[in-house]
């Protein structure tokens, strides 16, 4: 499994569609085994194709900040569970999350435009 974060300076951006890039981790058997980074490309996150090209990678999971309702519908039409409200260091987040801490926060940006995110 995959995990991807988008991330700013280590820590978890705050708008997934406007990181600086994502930390991938690939998770086997509960631990994580590698970290990669991929750059962001440019635009919103609904909008960019990221989502495609992250399921083609083996992305499973999107721990995210904050994202606007079309980002998520685009990451889960492409079967990437998304989990929003994420904050912090990137390296802790995951470890929280596979310990089972880490859950939606059932909220998403709603005042969305690609324009002034």
């Amino acid at each position: 499994m995959k995990i991807a974060i988008p991330t700013r300076d280590g820590h978890v951006d705050d708008h997934f569609g406007h990181c600086a890039y994502y930390t991938i981790y690939n998770v086997i058997d509960g631990k994580v085994d590698g970290v990669s980074r991929m750059a962001s490309p440019e635009g919103c996150g609904c909008k960019s194709g990221i989502a495609p090209v992250l399921r083609q990678m083996g992305v499973a999971v999107m721990l995210a900040g904050n994202m606007g309702e079309g980002a998520r519908r685009v990451l889960e039409a492409q079967r990437i569970e998304v989990i929003r409200g994420c904050s912090g260091d990137v390296d802790e987040l995951v470890k929280e999350y596979l310990a089972g801490r880490v859950q939606d926060n059932g909220e998403h940006c709603a005042h969305h435009d690609c324009t002034n995110h």
